[in-house]
């Protein structure tokens, strides 16, 4: 059996606790510190109260000296940290965006290329198998393809909190919008030429713009849009809208609604980070008519009741983390997929700002 490898966590926020707890169980990992900026003076989980507590990230790394660094931490520490672990000699996995520009994100790959380190985003619906098999049937619908997508979340409680610090850092379409715009590229496996974005600030204590809409065009003709928006002012009426649309028919991710609950009683609880990656069925339309202009076949309705929850998906992401190191697997197309859906909402925030849209080299 390979040695464990040994990885110093940073960022112990929603995100970070789940992934210190894959670690925590996956006997590949050994934690060998934990790091944040204000760690000492908040609750520690249980299961992780025993491992070495650092506050400052370069004392860490030169403390613990870890084969693997896993960066969790808000957006705007991204690269730096990246960077200074990947010259030390560790491998990166990190949680979206890589960066918060196209120069610091192209800098990392680049990086990591040289060092031969292995760099993990954080591509959570990678990792998915109901995304999986959405991603798989959108691509029988026939080209070109419609895309729809969003994410509204209600800040309140904890989400208030954290959804106004990453504002800080980022837009929402912008944080949450790499996954969903990584969606639409394996979709179509199109470059995409053009990206057009909206955006409005509708809460006051928030740094930037809480609400957001990007519209991106492909060089095969497919279309698509992103919404996203936080705050204690959010419907919560229509924040689950995932379905793609092509001359063939339809893909959607739809609530089940088996339990005869009302549909927005069953779509509540937008800031629950459970709910970001729940499936529930996949609502398969076929658009072929016959004779008659009736449809030839009903609908499919593909369950997915049995998915893997919020931080099953995290064990399969480190999972994934060890397999790459210890099996030296390429990772080119993943690095490159997180720089290229980072270009697009990027664009999508430059259009907001420069009121233009914005042609894609």
């Amino acid at each position: 059996m390979a040695n464990k490898v040994r990885v110093l966590v940073v960022g112990l926020g929603n995100m970070g606790k789940s992934h210190a707890s894959a670690y925590h169980r996956n006997p590949g990992f050994e934690i060998v510190g934990i790091m944040s900026r204000t760690i000492k003076s908040k609750p520690v989980p249980d299961e992780l109260k025993n491992y070495p507590l650092f506050e400052d990230f370069d004392e860490a790394l030169a403390t613990t000296k870890p084969d693997a660094v896993s960066i969790n931490s808000y957006p705007d520490t991204h690269a730096e940290y990246a960077v200074k672990a990947m010259n030390a000699g560790a491998h990166v996995f990190m949680e979206k965006p890589i960066a918060t520009n196209i120069e610091d994100a192209e800098k990392i790959v680049a990086l990591a290329r040289a060092k031969n380190r292995k760099l993990v985003l954080g591509y959570i619906l990678r990792v998915h198998p109901s995304w999986i098999k959405f991603i798989e049937l959108g691509k029988t619908l026939g080209k070109p393809l419609v895309m729809r997508l969003n994410l509204n979340q209600q800040s309140n409680g904890p989400a208030w909190t954290w959804h106004k610090n990453l504002i800080d850092s980022l837009i929402p379409i912008v944080d949450c919008g790499v996954h969903y715009v990584d969606v639409m590229c394996q979709l179509t496996g199109a470059r995409p030429v053009r990206v057009h974005g909206i955006g409005a600030k509708l809460w006051a204590e928030a740094a930037k713009d809480n609400y957001g809409h990007l519209h991106v065009t492909f060089d095969d003709g497919s279309v698509g849009w992103y919404e996203a928006g936080w705050g204690p002012m959010m419907s919560e009426v229509a924040f689950f809208v995932k379905d793609v649309v092509g001359p063939k028919g339809a893909v959607s991710i739809v609530p089940g609604h088996s339990d005869g609950k009302d549909q927005l009683e069953d779509v509540s609880d937008s800031a629950d980070i459970d709910r970001h990656t729940k499936t529930e069925r996949i609502q398969y339309h076929h658009a072929e008519v016959g004779k008659d202009r009736n449809f030839v076949r009903k609908d499919e309705f593909i369950s997915t009741e049995d998915e893997p929850n919020h931080q099953e998906l995290c064990d399969r992401e480190q999972a994934f983390f060890l397999k790459a190191i210890n099996e030296d697997l390429d990772l080119s197309e993943s690095m490159d997929a997180a720089v290229n859906s980072l270009r697009i909402v990027l664009a999508a925030e430059q259009s907001i700002n420069e009121k233009r849209i914005v042609e894609l080299a």
